[in-house]
């Protein structure tokens, strides 16, 4: 079945990292795409801006012109970090923005005529680490954060949404050139020369490349067989932490130096410093089944991980 044509796409989050990827290839493919950002100039070009500064889309439907339809929204715009430490008011603030805001936002597009509502939630919406087997999308949802929780309560509510075609994407930890955070560290960590004490760690786990994810978005927004179904995306195929860490080394030209510390070591010494998440993330094995999205809409990754990593070396040894 070929991919349907729909040219008039809007984005939140356009100004996010993968936002900007996301609109500047729909621009590319000769799409007319807005980008709803709360700040201005902070689009890519081809991309035309609409800003609408209130948070979680309040009044967006009054500042909504009645002449400006879309035939896709793609929802990439979502709470990642909070800075309260209080649990409860985490996953109020959490919930608000990713869950209440999303439904919100789907109603509002169903109102305006938008044929399809595309979510980019997380694998975080169902755990942190599989059951021995690499994931499907119809496990037991069991999130263990707040913001885990309020992407599995986003799902829950686009999934009795009617009169609007829902599509939700879950992928896993997202890398390629800007990458932040905890994979921008590790590649800083490797650079540096600095010994990790990773070395007797078992872990397996999935990633995807930012234009892997793109193309899965870009597939999604357009393809007819998409509608209504939750999809699992990643690259090919899952990593051991060891051997990621050996590969970016090999790309830095800096030999990863891993310690063979016990991972019970690890994952104590991580509770004591309050960075014991983290430490779970290179540790805890999580590997997702993206048998689905093949076999329904033809979906493969484009690029390796071999590709994917070096482009995002080669983007960290010449920016960063």
């Amino acid at each position: 079945m070929p991919v349907s044509i729909m040219s008039r796409i809007l984005i939140t989050g356009a100004n996010g990292w993968i936002g900007q990827a996301l609109g500047s290839a729909l621009a590319a493919q000769g799409d007319t795409v807005w980008g709803l950002t709360r700040r201005r100039g902070t689009v890519p070009e081809g991309v035309a801006e609409w800003l609408h500064a209130a948070p979680d889309f309040a009044g967006l439907a009054q500042s909504w012109p009645a002449e400006r339809e879309f035939d896709v929204l793609l929802h990439l715009a979502a709470r990642v970090h909070s800075q309260t430490r209080d649990e409860g008011d985490l996953d109020a603030s959490y919930m608000a923005t990713n869950a209440t805001a999303t439904l919100r936002l789907a109603e509002l597009a169903r109102e305006r005529g938008v044929g399809r509502f595309v979510f980019l939630s997380s694998i975080k919406a169902l755990g942190e680490k599989d059951s021995g087997h690499p994931w499907r999308e119809d496990e037991r949802a069991r999130p263990e954060d707040a913001y885990g929780r309020s992407k599995r309560r986003a799902e829950e509510d686009l999934a009795n949404l009617s009169g609007i075609e829902t599509v939700v994407l879950r992928p896993p930890l997202v890398y390629g050139p800007g990458v932040k955070a905890n994979f921008a560290r590790l590649l800083g960590a490797l650079q540096r020369g600095w010994p990790l004490p990773l070395g007797r760690v078992k872990a397996v786990r999935s990633l995807i490349y930012i234009d892997n994810l793109v193309d899965a978005l870009c597939t999604c927004a357009k393809d007819a067989r998409a509608a209504g179904r939750l999809f699992h995306v990643a690259d090919a195929d899952p990593l051991p932490v060891v051997d990621l860490l050996q590969r970016l080394g090999i790309l830095l030209e800096r030999p990863a130096r891993l310690l063979p510390v016990p991972v019970g070591l690890l994952r104590a010494a991580g509770s004591l410093l309050g960075r014991g998440a983290e430490v779970a993330r290179l540790t805890d094995t999580l590997r997702l089944d993206t048998g689905l999205v093949e076999r329904t809409l033809g979906w493969r990754p484009p690029l390796s991980t071999d590709e994917g990593l070096a482009r995002t070396v080669s983007w960290y040894r010449t920016t960063c």
